[in-house]
């Protein structure tokens, strides 16, 4: 763990409390035997020289250890603590060997004098290292000077004391005497280095330093006591002394693992005492002493220098020039400290002129409020942002300020906040309204500091962000061409009414609507007419709904109304009367619209469901709009009310449509055949193919009904036309080969023939390719879009007949599109409009238009087959009008293949009127002569089930 780190480290806690109990327990036990001598003279020496050695030795091994093991800036300086302990080891070690092992005096000089002097240099670097080192060039002279100050002052203190004394040589070699002098003078650098670093200690480790600078000051001392004459020349080992030696080393070794860590920013007080910084005593002592650290070390010289004088002694010049240089030093530190609090000055002078002139310049508004709530300070940017004098506004309660609907919530944040702790939640924001100088609100947002237990607000006007972001917020929840609720918003509050305090309520309903004929104003005038006939309705639907109820644009020609409920009202009343405002919307959204000048009628298809409890939002939009599709397939322009079989038969409209897109593919289709009779004769003059789906219960659907159930019946048809002429040509080219050459005829849409992503010789190639005559294929033109060219079309149609392919026109009489297809397009037959035939017997004004239809026919030299004769009143009604072929129940229905080839074989139906009519049962061949009116009309599915294969 790195020194400082802002944790517990595993000296902290029960086992740090567990170690200083270990260490005081074996300080307190060696003073103890110390103290008592240790019961012999020769225990004494072991502990007195082997026992320090042995405790040296540990603070070294501990440092060392903890040196390498732990990466941080101080590292060298537990290292070099290491190498300072490895040498006082050393040096009582060899202490040791002469006392205790060889049994005589330790020599004067010896190798432990060695050892011990190199104890001082390392322990006075490492101390270098921990202390703050200084940014620039000046505190560096300030660091050197100070350690001169303290050191100068403890030499000249202690030469006056003892030092003077031992300078003399008397008799003694210059090297016992230099070593004697080394000693206090390594010691004396020592403590100035202890003292300086207690000043002047870097922000890391505080306990762990503060532990290591105390073992050394206990070292320091002993040595300092050890080198008196007072002792010295009474000094044995295993002494009192030599517990203070035995007790800092092992308070060094113990330095860096156990002492308690400090977080570098512990928790803060909650509350609101928290918010006002307190400066702790002890740190304004230990800063003051830091200050007047210089001014004690002058005194102390003086006081070494006045000593000579009352003991009446001459005064010694040594002393004399290290109170000097004491003095110099302090004036030089002192013009240092001078020059750099003037360019302190000048620069906090310049900070405040720059801050300042920010706050002056800025744009935002700067307010300082004292903890009552009173400004104090105001900004000159308040005239500009809030129309107000910056001195107007000063001595203001900020609460007169605020709206009045915004000030709770300001004042609950700002309690919050002053509450928080700061280091958690250094600032906050707050939105609110400002009563500006013209009596507006404005929309202002604050970043809040905190400011000696009131509050800084950093303000700017944002209401033009905040118009921005309604505006912003409205376009998103409407629709930008009605400005109605669209659909996201929409369905939210349905949600929200679902879900209020009237969720149980079944009366509120949703209303879906679609205009009826709107693409076709869309295609006949234009989309910009378009547009405005969708603002014209929008217009009556938000005038015709209540004011509490909500109508909404979805999209396209789609709009919605959600109804609110009264819980109160009679079920059937409320339907009712949702009924009504549903139909009378109807009739509203049916009225003329003036569009461009020109008037145009759309009508409106309208589902309602209700609400009902437990249901989601999302449930009653889709019951909704599952009634309006029932309103537009029964007929348009009508009101239906949502019923639970709708969603049964979305379900099975979906599941067969599922099962639709991958029919083809598993040959779940089949290919039938009706015959077409010559009316003449009876004779089969050809057989129409039509393509039956076979359902899982084995009920064959026609393409008009299964394709309306899918989304992509325009693909799907496309992919079953595809296949469709293959078959018929695949089944007419087996038959053909087989004797039975009646031509079939397929039903082909126009737009297919002209489709450019199918090939132009498709029907050439399948001819080809199956071996069909040209001849035996009859293709029924089924498509009157207007949109076709007709010129594409009749060079298609013209290709197709020199081939020798005939070409019908399929629901002829059903428009101008099959008149005009019928002037333009090379045609051969003639396909009467099952509308006409249904009709032609009882309906005088159908019977001429078809017998008129059947002269034109017969005038421009066409074949014409009637589609849909179902009962022989229509056979002989069609006969005396001249058509000549016929196709239906009359005769026979859709055949397989089975079935047809038999039919084929007898060539020939009976006609009514000219021979008695056959029964025909289920459209097989006919078995038996009936009466006229004996033949049922041909219901859904009534057809040909497919035999089994």
């Amino acid at each position: 763990m790195a020194d400082g780190a802002p944790c517990e480290p595993p000296g902290g806690g029960a086992g740090g409390t567990r170690a200083q109990l270990l260490l005081a327990l074996l300080c307190g036990g060696y003073a103890t035997g110390a103290l008592l001598g240790w019961g012999s003279e020769r225990l004494a020496l072991i502990m007195g020289d082997f026992g320090l050695s042995a405790a040296a030795l540990v603070a070294a091994v501990s440092c060392f250890r903890y040196g390498r093991a732990h990466g941080s800036p101080f590292r060298p300086a537990w290292l070099l603590f290491a190498l300072s302990s490895a040498m006082a080891a050393c040096g009582n070690a060899v202490w040791g060997w002469y006392e205790v092992v060889l049994d005589r005096p330790v020599p004067h000089p010896s190798l432990a004098d060695l050892f011990f002097l190199l104890f001082a240099p390392p322990a006075i670097v490492g101390l270098l290292v921990l202390a703050k080192r200084p940014v620039n060039r000046a505190e560096w002279v300030c660091l050197a000077l100070d350690s001169w100050l303290i050191a100068g002052s403890l030499l000249t203190l202690s030469w006056s004391l003892a030092l003077a004394h031992t300078a003399r040589f008397d008799g003694e070699s210059v090297a016992h005497a230099a070593l004697s002098l080394a000693y206090p003078l390594l010691d004396i650098v020592l403590v100035s280095m202890v003292l300086a670093l207690h000043f002047r200690r870097s922000k890391g480790n505080r306990s762990a330093v503060n532990t290591a600078i105390a073992a050394l000051a206990l070292t320091v001392l002993c040595d300092a006591l050890f080198t008196s004459p007072m002792l010295r020349d009474t000094y044995r080992s295993g002494q009192l002394l030599d517990a203070g030696w035995f007790a800092g080393s092992l308070l060094l070794a113990y330095a860096p693992w156990g002492a308690r860590r400090t977080p570098l920013q512990p928790p803060p007080e909650r509350g609101r005492r928290a918010q006002r910084p307190q400066r702790h005593p002890r740190r304004r002592i230990a800063g003051s002493l830091a200050a007047l650290t210089p001014y004690l070390a002058a005194g102390v010289c003086t006081l070494s220098i006045l000593y000579f004088f009352v003991e009446g002694r001459r005064v010694d010049r040594f002393v004399v020039l290290t109170g000097c240089t004491v003095v110099l030093a302090l004036v030089v530190r002192q013009g240092i400290m001078l020059l750099e609090n003037i360019a302190l000055a000048q620069e906090l002078a310049q900070k405040e002129n720059h801050f300042r002139s920010l706050v002056q310049s800025s744009s935002d508004v700067i307010m300082i409020a004292d903890p009552d709530g009173v400004l104090r300070y105001v900004s000159p940017a308040a005239s500009g942002v809030y129309g107000r004098d910056a001195e107007e506004l000063m001595g203001t309660e900020l609460s007169a300020l605020i709206h009045p609907d915004d000030l709770g919530g300001v004042v609950h944040e700002v309690r919050r906040f002053l509450a928080a702790p700061p280091s958690e939640e250094p600032t906050t924001r707050i939105e609110c309204r400002f009563r500006s100088g013209a009596g507006e609100w404005l929309n202002v947002e604050s970043t809040v500091n905190r400011h000696e237990g009131g509050l800084i607000f950093n303000s700017r006007d944002v209401t033009e962000r905040v118009r921005l972001q309604a505006q912003l917020q409205h376009n998103a929840e409407h629709d930008p061409l009605t400005d109605l609720p669209n659909r996201a918003l929409f369905t939210r509050r349905v949600r929200q009414a679902l879900g209020g305090r009237r969720s149980g309520d079944s009366g509120t309903a949703v209303l879906f609507i679609d205009l009826d004929g709107f693409k076709g104003v869309n295609d006949r005038l234009g989309h910009q007419a378009g547009d405005e006939l969708l603002i014209q309705a929008a217009r009556r639907l938000q005038e015709s709904v209540r004011s509490g109820d909500t109508a909404a644009r979805l999209g396209g020609d789609e709009f919605a109304a959600l109804i609110a409920g009264d819980a109160g009202q009679d079920p059937a009343a409320r339907e009712f009367q949702v009924h009504e405002i549903a139909d009378r919307l109807r009739l509203t959204l049916s009225q003329p619209y003036e569009v461009e000048g020109t008037e145009v009628r759309v009508a409106a298809s309208i589902g309602v469901a209700f609400a009902e409890p437990g249901m989601t939002a999302g449930e009653l939009l889709r019951n909704a709009d599952l009634a309006m599709y029932r309103a537009k397939a029964g007929g348009k322009n009508r009101v239906e009310l949502y019923a639970p079989q709708m969603q049964a038969e979305v379900v099975r409209r979906t599941e067969l449509a599922s099962r639709l897109r991958t029919a083809l593919h598993d040959g779940e289709f089949a290919l039938l055949h009706q015959p077409v009779v010559e009316l003449a004769t009876g004779q089969v003059a050809a057989v129409a193919a039509q393509a039956r789906w076979r359902s899982a219960q084995g009920i064959l659907f026609t393409p008009a009904e299964f394709l309306r159930v899918t989304d992509d019946a325009g693909e799907r048809s496309a992919e079953l036309g595809r296949w469709m002429l293959e078959e018929a040509i695949v089944q007419a080219a087996e038959r053909h080969r087989h004797g039975h050459r009646t031509p079939v005829s397929v039903r082909v849409p126009a737009r297919r023939l002209l489709d450019r992503s199918v090939p132009l010789g498709t029907v050439e190639a399948l001819l080809t390719r199956h071996g069909l005559p040209a001849g035996a294929l009859v293709v029924e033109l089924a498509d009157s879009d207007p949109r076709l060219s007709f010129d594409e079309l009749e060079q298609r149609l013209v290709a197709l007949r020199r081939l020798g392919v005939r070409i019908a026109l399929d629901g002829f009489g059903s428009g101008y599109a099959a008149i005009n297809a019928l002037r333009r397009l090379p045609v051969d037959i003639l396909k009467l409009d099952r509308g006409l035939v249904e009709g032609v017997v009882e309906s005088a004004r159908l019977h001429k238009i078809t017998s008129g239809l059947l002269r034109i026919a017969g005038d421009l030299g066409l074949q014409s087959v009637a589609e849909g004769v179902d009962v022989p009143e229509q056979v002989r009604v069609l006969c005396a009008m001249g058509c000549t072929h016929a196709q239906g129940m009359a005769f026979s229905g859709p055949l397989d293949e089975h079935r047809l080839r038999r039919a084929l074989a007898r060539d020939a139906y009976p006609v009514p009127g000219k021979v008695p009519l056959p029964v025909l049962t289920g459209g097989a061949v006919p078995a038996q002569v009936l009466p006229s009116r004996s033949l049922p009309l041909m219901r859904s599915h009534n057809e040909t089930r497919v035999p089994p294969t």
